[in-house]
C-alpha cells in the first residue's frame, strides 16, 4: 500500500495512514481532507477517537540492540501539525492493532481503544494533550524478545519517553498513563529518572515482577501460564490493512522462535536474589526516585496485589496521590451494570487531568485533593497525607506450635484453582464463593494464635510481617483473621514461604488497611499451604515453630479525616468468599491496641 512517509531527525520514521481510513478502497491520495495535519481522522476512520489525528512513527530501543519500536500518535485536530502540547504516554503489551490480549474482530486497521474511555472521559484532545501509544518490545508492531519488565522492556520506556519529549509538537513534558502491565511501565518510568517525565498515572501496577510468579520461593498457579500468555499476546497476527512495515515488525517471532522459548524459561527461577530478579524488582529501584506519582491499588486484588507496594512508596520521595481500598483489579473510572463505580469514588479523571495539568501545564489546580484517599474493610473512606499513618507498632509473640506440610487444605482454606492458570495482567480467576460454615480452627495442618478480645476499634495498617523459626524444612502459609466474638471470622491477609531448611524464616504479608471492632481478636494462622493460589511441593515433614513474631502497625480510626466514596462493591463479594465461623476461639495471648505514645 503506497502510505507517505516522512522523517525527522529526531523522530525515526513517521508514517501516515491515510490509506489505512476508509474501507480497503481509499488511498493517501483521495482521501478528503478534513483536517490542517496529516494523518487520519475519525471521519475518515472510525476507530479514530473523535477530535484527534491518527499517524503512526517508529523509532529504536535506547539499548542499541536494534529492537524497533512502534508508537501511535494521536494528535488534537484543532491544532496545527506542529503545535507543541504535553504528552501523555502509555506503554504496553496491550496495544495491538488486532486487539488488546486476542483478536477483537477489527475489519480495519486503527490505533487501539485500551484507553478510549481516559481520551474521552477527560476531552483530552480537546484540552490540548498529545496521547501516544508505544508497543513494548515483541508486541504489536514492535520488534524483539519479551523481556517481562527486564533490562529490554526498560530500555524500550526509556526510548519512548525521550521521543515523546523530543518531538517537534511536543513542548517536552511527558505524562505516562495505565493499568496493570502499563500502569507497571510507569513504575519504570519513574525509576529511570529522566527529566522530561513529569508525572506518572499508574493503576493497579505490579511492583516487584517476581511476586505475580512467586511467593518467597513458592510457585505461583500462573508461573508459566502467565508466559505462555504472554507469547500468545505476541504473536496476534497484524491486520490486512496494515502497513507492510507493521505487519513485518508484528511477525518478528516467526522468524526469531527462540523468543518464544526463552519467555518460558527466562522467569521460571524462584530466587528472588538471582540477576533476573534484581532487575525487575521495581520497589527497590525507586529508591530516592521524584517523579510525581498517582496511584490506585486494591488491598483485596485478586490480580495485582499491594506486595512490596509500601517499599516503593517508602523509596520514592515525589510528590504522591493515592487511591487505595477493598476493591479488585479495576480502573479508577470503571462502573459495573448497576452503575456504582467499582473503585467507590467519584471524581477519577477530574483528579487525574488536575495532576496533569499541575504537573505538565504548570496550572494551579482550584480543587485540593488529598495526597491519599484510602477505603478500609468497612466501605468508609478517610483522607491522609500518606500512607501508611500508623499511630504506633507493635511486635507481638505468637504461641509455639506445629503442623504437617502436606499440602492438604485445612477445612478453612479457599477452593483448590485449576493446576496451571493461563492469565496475562489483566485477567485473573477469582475464587469461587464460600459458604459460612461452623469449623474447628485447629487440625493437624495448622495451627492458631489468638490476640486478647480489642477494648477499642483499632485498624492493622501497613504491611505485617511474620518472622518465625522453623524445626524442618518444608513449606509454610501465614494467614490474619479478623474473629468477631460470635466466631464469624474473616481472612483478610496471607502469605506463603519456602523453608529451605530449618532455622529462621521471615517473609512480608500483603499490604492491607483492615480495622477491627470493638470485642474483635486476631486471628493468626500458620500452617501447610494448602491452597489453590499456589503451587507448593509438600514435605510430608512434622514443622515444630517456635519464637514466631508479627510485626504489625496500628492506626487509631478516631483520628480519621472522612473524605468521599462509597463502598466498593467488591469488598461485599470478597467477604463472602472468605468469610467462615470458627469454634475453639481461644482467649487470647497477646493484645491489639495502639500503644499510647506519651
Amino acid at each position: 500500500m503506497n502510505l507517505r512517509r516522512r522523517t525527522t531527525a529526531a523522530a525515526g520514521a513517521l508514517i501516515t495512514a491515510a490509506a489505512l481510513a476508509v474501507s480497503g478502497t481509499a488511498t493517501a491520495a483521495t482521501a478528503a481532507p478534513v483536517s490542517a495535519q496529516d494523518g487520519v481522522t475519525n471521519a475518515e476512520n472510525p476507530r479514530v477517537p473523535v477530535g484527534a489525528v491518527w499517524t503512526e512513527a517508529y523509532f529504536p530501543s535506547a539499548d542499541h540492540s536494534g529492537v524497533e519500536l512502534h508508537a501511535d500518535v494521536l494528535r488534537p485536530a484543532h491544532l496545527s501539525p506542529r503545535a507543541k502540547t504535553p504528552v501523555i504516554l502509555a506503554v504496553g503489551p496491550y496495544f495491538g492493532h488486532a486487539g488488546q490480549t486476542g483478536p477483537e474482530g477489527w475489519t480495519r486497521t486503527g490505533p487501539s481503544n485500551r484507553f478510549a474511555d481516559f481520551t474521552t472521559g477527560t476531552d483530552l484532545f480537546a484540552r490540548g494533550y498529545t496521547y501516544v501509544m508505544v508497543d513494548l518490545r515483541g508486541f504489536g508492531g514492535s520488534t524483539g524478545c519479551l523481556d517481562w519488565v527486564g533490562p529490554g522492556e526498560q530500555a524500550d520506556v526509556r526510548a519512548a519517553i525521550q521521543w515523546a519529549a523530543k518531538q517537534p509538537w511536543s513542548t517536552g513534558k511527558v505524562g505516562m498513563y495505565g493499568k496493570s502491565y502499563d500502569a507497571v511501565t510507569g513504575l519504570v518510568g519513574n525509576n529511570l529518572r529522566i527529566g522530561a517525565l513529569k508525572a506518572v498515572v499508574a493503576q493497579e501496577p505490579v511492583w516487584n515482577m517476581y511476586n505475580y510468579l512467586f511467593s518467597n520461593d513458592v510457585p505461583r498457579p500462573n508461573v508459566t501460564g502467565t508466559p505462555n500468555a504472554y507469547n500468545g499476546i505476541a504473536t496476534m497476527a497484524s491486520l490486512a490493512d496494515d502497513s507492510d512495515r507493521y505487519r513485518a515488525n508484528a511477525a518478528y517471532e516467526q522468524s526469531h522462535p527462540e523468543c518464544l522459548a526463552d519467555n518460558l524459561t527466562n522467569n521460571n527461577n524462584p530466587d528472588l536474589e538471582s540477576a533476573y530478579w534484581r532487575a525487575r524488582n521495581l520497589a527497590a529501584q525507586a529508591k530516592g526516585t521524584s517523579t510525581p506519582l498517582f496511584v490506585t491499588q486494591g488491598f483485596i486484588e485478586n490480580n495485582t496485589k499491594p506486595e512490596d507496594m509500601e517499599e516503593y512508596l517508602d523509596n520514592h520521595h515525589g510528590v504522591e496521590r493515592g487511591w487505595l481500598g477493598q476493591w479488585e483489579h479495576v480502573r479508577g473510572n470503571e462502573t459495573n451494570g448497576a452503575g456504582q463505580l467499582l473503585q467507590g469514588r467519584a471524581g477519577f479523571f477530574d483528579e487525574v487531568m488536575r495532576f496533569y495539568d499541575r504537573y505538565l501545564k504548570g496550572d494551579k489546580p482550584a480543587v485540593r485533593d488529598p495526597a491519599y484517599a484510602i477505603e478500609d474493610n468497612t466501605g468508609a473512606w478517610r483522607a491522609q497525607s500518606t500512607w501508611p499513618a500508623p499511630s504506633s507498632y507493635t511486635v507481638v509473640g505468637l504461641p509455639d506450635g506445629q503442623y504437617v506440610d502436606d499440602g492438604i487444605a485445612s477445612t478453612l482454606a479457599a477452593p483448590a484453582a485449576p493446576g496451571d492458570q493461563q492469565w496475562d495482567m489483566e485477567h485473573a480467576t477469582d475464587p469461587a464463593p464460600i459458604a459460612a460454615r461452623a469449623l474447628a480452627a485447629a487440625d493437624a495442618h495448622s495451627y492458631f494464635s489468638w490476640s486478647t478480645p480489642t477494648r477499642s476499634r483499632v485498624r492493622i495498617t501497613g504491611t505485617p510481617r511474620i518472622t518465625l523459626y522453623a524445626g524442618a524444612p518444608g513449606n509454610v502459609m501465614v494467614r490474619l483473621w479478623d474473629v468477631a466474638p460470635d466466631g464469624t471470622s474473616v481472612m483478610f491477609d496471607e502469605n506463603v514461604a519456602l523453608i529451605e531448611q530449618a532455622g529462621r524464616v521471615a517473609f512480608d504479608l500483603k499490604s492491607t488497611d483492615w480495622t477491627f471492632e470493638t470485642g474483635h481478636q486476631l486471628g493468626v494462622q500458620i500452617g501447610t499451604i494448602g491452597s489453590g493460589s499456589w503451587r507448593d511441593t509438600p514435605s510430608g515433614n512434622t514443622i515444630e515453630v517456635t519464637r514466631a513474631r508479627l510485626s504489625l502497625a496500628l492506626q487509631n480510626p478516631a483520628s480519621d479525616v472522612p473524605t468521599q466514596g462509597d463502598r466498593s462493591p467488591f469488598l461485599d463479594t470478597y467477604l463472602r468468599q472468605f468469610t467462615r465461623t470458627l469454634t475453639d476461639v481461644g482467649a487470647g495471648t497477646f493484645p491489639l491496641a495502639v500503644r499510647d505514645r506519651h
